[in-house]
């Protein structure tokens, strides 16, 4: 059965934002929070937990970045909170 024709209206920057913002921003949000964590309570098995727990949140996120009708909004949305840990980060030294 082919894919209906309303849900495939979208332009081609708008799927690659949605792409792009699902490998590299979820990468970018996981791997901030995860140095965050590490950061602000000084554990130091963050970094081994980070194999397990860090894939599964990048595919969490790969998974939400396809879901709102804007690609660049999910950027922005995944930029600031990149920001928002880095800050974190910055401050926990």
């Amino acid at each position: 059965m082919p894919a209906n024709k309303k849900y495939l209206t979208q332009s081609k920057w708008q799927r690659f934002a949605k792409i792009t913002a699902g490998f590299l921003g979820g990468y970018l949000v996981t791997i901030a929070i995860h140095m965050a964590v590490a950061v602000w309570f000084g554990s130091k098995n963050t970094v081994i937990t980070m194999s397990y727990s860090g894939f599964i949140l990048w595919a969490a996120l790969l998974i939400i970045a396809f879901i709102p009708k804007n690609g660049w909004k999910t950027w922005s949305v995944y930029l600031v909170i990149t920001v928002l840990f880095s800050a974190v980060i910055y401050l926990g030294k």
